[in-house]
């Protein structure tokens, strides 16, 4: 089932880097894991692209999506980096940060999806420590070094509950495409026996919790 066309255009009209046929992909899955009636959780929000696709599932099947990030942006974010975007800096003197948060809030305001959102400003591995509740979707879209990728693994995927769904982005076989800590992490969760695929679209994996490893 695809999104509405308000929401669609809301997606498209966003600031971020998820292409609509991933985007698609994604809307589908969290439909999917809505039905658990658990909320959908998203780790790597910067402005809030992907999250109106999941709000509009959380909305949809009667929950609510969880999106967690410090809103500093990631590495590739940094100045003099790739995909560096000096109207998300905090250019107040003696700040000059990536700030991404206001944005996010602009993005949640005009999609009309605010109250189906919660926003959580933090580390990952931080906010994974003290959460407790199973989710029904988690999807990792934060830092691509290992140790960012590792951790939103090692802190997230334990939280999937039964039956629920692990989405990772950016997965890239072949190097010449792109990074490969979200592939290590991807192939991890095969490895570890919890997760089945369920479906590929370009660098999205889909995955559904079958085990009880984690």
């Amino acid at each position: 089932m695809a999104p509405k066309p308000d929401i669609l255009a809301a997606f498209e009209a966003a600031k971020g880097f998820m292409p609509v046929d991933e985007g698609l992909a994604l809307y589908a899955a969290a439909r999917d894991a809505a039905r658990l009636g658990l909320p959908l959780l998203e780790v790597g929000t910067y402005c809030g692209r992907s999250t109106i696709l999941l709000a509009d599932a959380a909305r949809e099947g009667g929950t609510v999506a969880v999106t967690v990030d410090h809103h500093r942006g990631s590495e590739e974010q940094q100045p003099g980096w790739e995909y560096h975007d000096p109207s998300v800096v905090d250019d107040e003197p003696g700040v000059g940060r990536m700030d991404t948060l206001p944005t996010f809030r602009r993005t949640l305001y005009k999609a009309g999806l605010e109250d189906h959102v919660i926003a959580v400003v933090g580390r990952s591995p931080q906010v994974a420590k003290v959460w407790q509740a199973p989710v029904g979707l988690v999807f990792i879209d934060g830092g691509h070094t290992d140790e960012h990728a590792n951790a939103d693994y090692e802190g997230w995927a334990p939280h999937v509950a039964p039956d629920g769904l692990l989405v990772i982005h950016d997965v890239f076989p072949d190097p010449a495409d792109g990074g490969q800590a979200p592939y290590r992490v991807y192939l991890r969760a095969l490895a570890s026996g919890a997760f089945t695929e369920v479906s590929v679209e370009r660098s999205l994996r889909i995955l559904r919790r079958t085990g009880l490893g984690s």
